[in-house]
């Protein structure tokens, strides 16, 4: 089976193609084939392009764990690359991509170096997320993990996030209160993403990342859209925020609306063959 590889600032998916596999494989073989050590080493499969009405192109987001996501930022602008380097598409003329998460705008500039996505509206409020409880706009709640407090913002920019703003922030510490709040079922019934937020002036925000479905990672187009939105919510940012993350930068322009348009690079990887004794133990 043929793979392509790409990273989007260190957040690496692998593209498969319906022509390549008519039939997407089953959750347990996604997991397998995603694996960093028994698998080709993935954050997820993009499958597509698929054929839809409602769209250009249509496209399914797959995690590592073998769950669906229904919108990725850095997902988007790789699948974005893929379809220009397969000649789907050409530079400066923006497509259309539809999403379980919902329909997208791509513009692709500099051969892929810089890929312009229209990520949708952002909403805070609860029903949308959704959060439990009444309906309200999630905002500068608390929640107490081992025995520290925390106040959180949550959105959606088509999937789940939830951020956290903190003067200080660490890899350490997203992995260690990451996955508490990611499965916090009885709060966020279809689990989330969280972003630890660090705001370094009106227009720069820094974030680590914990990814639902996929754990620690080093970059996210929906987290960074995420953070900014609630950074320029709280009142502590403008419309326009770049964003810091380990992997590297995105840029995000935030509209009276909150519809959020996220501006990032790509890089592609290589193309694999994958042989199916990856399923053997």
């Amino acid at each position: 089976m043929k793979f392509t590889k790409y990273h989007a600032l260190g957040n690496d998916y692998l593209v498969l193609d319906p022509k390549d596999a008519p039939e997407l494989y089953a959750p347990d073989a996604i997991e397998r084939i995603c694996h960093r050590h028994f698998g080709l080493g993935s954050d997820g499969i993009l499958y597509g392009p698929l054929t839809t009405k409602e769209a250009d192109f249509g496209l399914q987001i797959w995690n590592p764990d073998g769950s669906e996501a229904e919108k990725s930022g850095n997902g988007l602008r790789i699948f974005a690359r893929y379809l220009l380097d397969q000649g789907n598409v050409g530079e400066g003329t923006a497509f259309t991509i539809m999403t379980p998460g919902g329909k997208v705008s791509c513009e692709i500039h500099q051969g892929g170096q810089k890929i312009k996505v229209e990520m949708g509206r952002i909403s805070f409020d609860s029903r949308v997320i959704p959060v439990a409880g009444e309906t309200r706009e999630v905002i500068n709640e608390t929640v107490t993990l081992d025995g520290d407090e925390y106040t959180y913002c949550a959105a959606t920019v088509g999937n789940p996030h939830v951020v956290l703003p903190l003067h200080h922030h660490s890899k350490e510490l997203a992995c260690k209160i990451g996955p508490i709040l990611e499965n916090m079922t009885e709060r966020f019934p279809n689990r989330t993403n969280v972003q630890l937020l660090k705001v370094i002036d009106r227009r720069t925000i820094q974030i680590e990342i914990w990814e639902r479905g996929a754990g620690y990672t080093l970059a996210s187009g929906s987290s960074s859209s995420a953070a900014a939105a609630v950074a320029h919510k709280l009142g502590l940012c403008d419309e326009q925020i770049t964003v810091h993350m380990p992997g590297g930068v995105i840029d995000i322009e935030i509209d009276a609306q909150f519809g959020i348009t996220m501006t990032g690079p790509t890089t592609r990887v290589a193309t694999f063959t994958m042989d199916d004794e990856v399923f053997t133990y």
